[in-house]
């Protein structure tokens, strides 16, 4: 606190009020920022703090427990002091009255009948002239933080310094859950963030106040006195709030921006629209790192909310084709341990690749691992991990070609009959050739499946139990699975 503040000992030193001190002499010190007349048994939910509370007794409960947690409810709302008439209708004070006070600190001030209540007001007003020029000035050059924003294009971080000097508190901000909610300002201790947005703003030592928002509160700014300082007072609090409100509006109007550019830009990259140089620009513009591989992923059965919580601060660009959603993302291990921890999801990551290269491949990739995703359980799975893929050559129309020689004529007649022959030896395959597992998975008979593998091996002139002819089906319906003629 400020010296030239006014103080509960200043108050009982000025004469004409004849207060005297009837218990918490340790709390003196405290500093008074109003004198107010209460007869409510709770008063602090239109306190602010650090008020003189006035009462004739009629607010003073009767039993020691009611009245010692009368004092600790008053103490808990920052109260300066305490101040009775005891002679007009305040019942007997209980030991625990002021046993409680003592233990608080905080002053009880015994009033005589000759001293109205309103000189005590006016005292104080008198008192508090001073500091009630300095609020205004202080709250008229927050005020002024608005044209700092435009005229000074001040960063976050600095913008919120100058605030803290001017108003005489030190500010935080946080979301609803408690997390960062502009750059470069701290977060208050979770033990202090209000639980609900309607509560009242005072808090001890200072104020909590939500950030307003369209659509609802976007977090809370916690303020608190600085040691040292002037605090200006509620309204300047108020005022710092909305300045945290346009922030957070000019943020995220930046970021919806961001993402718009950064859709337009993969869905470039994905048509092969764009050279590399041109790429590689866009990316730096956008904020992923040229220095390091990048990943693109499908992601299935997560909303894009979800994702963009799971990539938190990562840079990234997204955009959304019917089910699925496109990311590219920096190759990093947190980026796939998020996107895999989005409850339901399937995603499937491409192999890194080069900031700004051709994407046709790598949507290949990443489409064939969600779809293994999918089949597998896994919430996510990275193209390559498989070792059978790696004798898999990168060209489509090789792989195009693999398939129409080992599997185009059961491929067509699946197509043309309405059979699975080739989901069907996949699922053989997959089950290492167990025919009783695999007819389970398909939910046929074991004979249903037989025939349908012998159907398979006339159609395409291979023999399934040849270890030359086995290798080369289970690579060719790898290949099948890359360039998407079978699911």
């Amino acid at each position: 606190m400020a010296d030239d503040k006014l103080t509960v000992a200043e108050l009982i030193s000025f004469p004409a009020l004849q207060l005297r001190v009837l218990a918490g002499e340790a709390g003196l010190s405290r500093s008074v920022s109003w004198a107010h007349v209460s007869e409510l048994g709770d008063p602090t939910p239109w306190l602010l703090g650090a008020e003189v509370i006035m009462t004739a007794g009629l607010a003073v409960p009767r039993t020691a427990a009611q009245q010692r947690a009368y004092i600790e409810r008053l103490d808990d709302a920052g109260v300066a002091a305490l101040a009775v008439s005891a002679d007009l209708h305040c019942p007997p004070l209980h030991k625990a009255f002021f046993r409680a006070a003592e233990e608080r600190g905080l002053p009880v001030l015994e009033v005589p009948l000759t001293v109205p209540f309103i000189a005590i007001s006016q005292e104080v007003a008198a008192s508090l002239q001073q500091d009630a020029r300095q609020r205004l000035g202080a709250q008229l050059q927050v005020f002024g933080a608005l044209r700092w924003l435009t005229s000074e294009d001040l960063d976050v971080a600095t913008l919120f310094h100058r605030l803290e000097r001017l108003s005489g508190y030190q500010v935080f901000l946080c979301t609803p859950s408690g997390g960062p909610l502009l750059p470069g300002v701290p977060v208050p201790d979770p033990a202090v963030v209000p639980t609900s947005f309607e509560i009242p703003p005072s808090i001890p030592g200072g104020f909590a106040l939500p950030v307003p928002a369209p659509g609802g509160s976007a977090g809370f700014l916690v303020a608190f006195e600085r040691e040292g300082a002037q605090p200006a007072g509620l309204a300047v609090v108020q005022h710092i709030a909305t300045v945290a409100a346009l922030q957070v509006a000019m943020l995220r109007h930046e970021r919806e921006a961001l993402r718009r550019e950064g859709a337009e830009t993969l869905a470039e990259m994905l048509q092969d629209m764009l050279d590399q140089a041109i790429a590689r620009r866009r990316l730096h513009r956008l904020g992923l790192p040229l220095e390091r591989d990048l990943l693109l992923l499908v992601v299935r059965r997560a909303g894009d909310d979800a994702v963009l919580r799971a990539l938190g601060d990562h840079p990234h660009l997204m955009l959304r084709r019917r089910e699925d959603l496109y990311v590219l993302a920096p190759d990093l291990a947190e980026v796939r341990s998020a996107l895999a921890a989005i409850p339901g999801v399937v995603a499937g990551a491409s192999r890194p690749l080069v900031p700004g290269g051709p994407l046709k491949v790598p949507q290949r990739e990443a489409v064939w691992a969600a779809n293994e995703a999918a089949e597998s359980g896994e919430p996510l799975v990275l193209y390559g991990e498989d070792t059978a893929d790696r004798w898999l050559p990168e060209d489509p129309a090789v792989l195009a070609g693999l398939v129409d020689h080992v599997l185009g004529d059961v491929v067509r007649y699946d197509a043309d009959h309405e059979t699975r022959l080739v989901a069907s030896v996949r699922a053989w395959m997959e089950h290492d050739r167990h025919l009783e597992n695999a007819a389970r998975t398909l939910h046929v008979h074991p004979n249903t499946l037989a025939y349908r593998l012998r159907r398979f091996g006339a159609l395409t002139g291979k023999d399934l139990s040849s270890t030359g002819d086995f290798a080369e089906i289970w690579l060719a319906i790898r290949a099948a699975t890359h360039v998407g003629l079978i699911d």
